[in-house]
């Protein structure tokens, strides 16, 4: 059995591979499209941050009732009130968000710097507590946790100017990093040797 189980796993990443390889195309055109996206979010982050929070609008208000269909469906399954109650809870939120998407924008940005000020915090002692056992890298995670703190920083002193750009720029971000992130794999599978 564990003769197979390589085999299986080393059949697998050649499987992987030429799937890549086939189809690097198609990443390498993803990640285009994602880094336009992303440069448009920090060129115009109000914009992104208000496309952002309609996005999630609509996201809980369809999971929402799509979970309210299928709690009513199954009222005779165990934990009926609880699977109401979350199915009511993301309806609520998805609506919330909708009905005034600026106010939305706003609250996603302070669960976004509490976010950065939990995380931040977090990773630095983190870093802290394994810097002998993650020696050459533990000085990455401390920078990470830093620049957490960093951004969370530059958000609050800009308030409220800030709630109208930080979310979409963030975004924008991620979007470009992602994007990069698909054109390197996408170009390192063009590269790979395809196996008969």
């Amino acid at each position: 059995m564990s003769m197979q189980q390589p085999t299986l796993k080393s059949e697998l990443a050649e499987t992987l591979t030429q799937s890549m390889h086939n189809h690097w195309g198609l990443f390498l055109a993803e990640g285009i499209i994602l880094c336009v996206l992303g440069l448009a979010a920090i060129v115009v982050p109000p914009i992104a941050g208000l496309a952002t929070t309609v996005f999630l609008g609509w996201l809980f208000l369809v999971a929402g009732l799509v979970g309210l269909f299928f709690t009513f469906r199954a009222r005779s399954a165990p934990g009926f009130g609880w699977s109401l109650l979350s199915a009511a809870a993301a309806v609520i939120a998805g609506s919330l968000l909708l009905w005034n998407p600026l106010q939305g924008m706003a609250t996603l940005t302070f669960v976004l710097v509490a976010y950065f000020i939990v995380d931040g915090g977090a990773i630095i002692f983190l870093a802290i507590a394994h810097r002998r056992e993650l020696s050459g890298k533990w000085e990455w995670m401390l920078v990470n946790g830093v620049i957490d703190l960093i951004l969370a920083g530059i958000i609050i002193s800009g308030f409220p100017g800030t709630l109208v750009w930080a979310l979409g720029l963030l975004v924008g971000i991620d979007l470009l990093f992602g994007g990069a992130a698909l054109i390197a794999m996408a170009l390192e599978a063009r590269k790979a040797a395809p196996k008969s």
